[in-house]
């Protein structure tokens, strides 16, 4: 069983503190869920973890399966087991998906075993197209250009696409529902509940309760101010959806 330990993080954005001692533990096969209102810090955890240059970890740690994450650069912490879904994709015209993802699979077994002489095609091919069957996704998606010319909805398929690839530890979706309609909604998270298993972790981070009405959590956490200031089951998301975050506000006001 692995486990994503973060203890007591602080983070600056062009230094100003956003998260201000958060303490989460996230093992194998449990799916968290992060809510709070916008500025709270949310994104600010997501990108800290992976370790984005703009987003300044001050004090605390974070380890996984007990491993500091923080000394690593991010496609060391990706090759660790470390995967983050983005909520804006970014398009990289002139590269497809398939070479993407051969690519990435590569890198990491490059990392592990630097005389790895990388995936075949052919067994490339077939990990693809086996993939791209448990998301119900058209095989036409391999050939088109990462990102180009996709709707919001297709640039979140093909993030779950990666995450079902590269088989990480731990996947943290930021706001994977962000800009979709529940048709495209219910996609995405049919394809996160595909590929997960025992063996994989899940940090989903978001406004809504709605995207949780797929992608069933078993813990959810409240962040207000840069901290988590609640946690609880799947309830918790319900009474969030029915009363708002003001309830929360007066309680942790001090």
């Amino acid at each position: 069983m692995s486990e994503l330990v973060i203890k007591n993080l602080h983070v600056n954005v062009e230094d100003i503190e956003i998260s201000k001692g958060i303490d989460l533990t996230i093992k194998s096969g449990e799916i968290h869920a992060v809510m709070g209102p916008n500025g709270t810090g949310k994104s600010t955890l997501a990108y800290a973890l992976m370790g984005h240059p703009k987003y300044k970890v001050i004090k605390g740690e974070a380890t996984l399966d007990g491993v500091d994450l923080l000394s690593l650069a991010p496609n060391e912490r990706s090759t660790l087991g470390l995967f983050l879904a983005f909520q804006y994709p970014v398009a990289v015209p002139g590269v497809s998906v398939a070479n993407f993802l051969r690519t990435a699979i590569n890198a990491h077994r490059k990392y592990l075993d630097p005389e790895d002489k990388g995936i075949s095609i052919p067994e490339f091919r077939k990990l693809l197209k086996d993939k791209m069957a448990l998301l119900q996704m058209d095989e036409s998606f391999a050939g088109r250009y990462l990102n180009d010319g996709f709707s919001g909805g297709e640039k979140k398929r093909v993030e779950i696409l990666q995450m079902a690839t590269l088989e990480p530890k731990f996947s943290i979706l930021d706001e994977t529902d962000s800009g979709l309609d529940i048709d495209a909604l219910k996609i995405v998270a049919d394809g996160v509940n595909a590929i997960s298993s025992e063996d994989q972790g899940v940090l989903v981070i978001t406004h809504y309760q709605r995207i949780l009405n797929y992608i069933k959590p078993d813990f959810v956490h409240v962040m207000l101010n840069g901290r988590i200031v609640e946690s609880g089951g799947p309830e918790l998301a319900l009474q969030l959806e029915e009363d708002g975050y003001e309830w929360l506000r007066e309680r942790h006001a001090a």
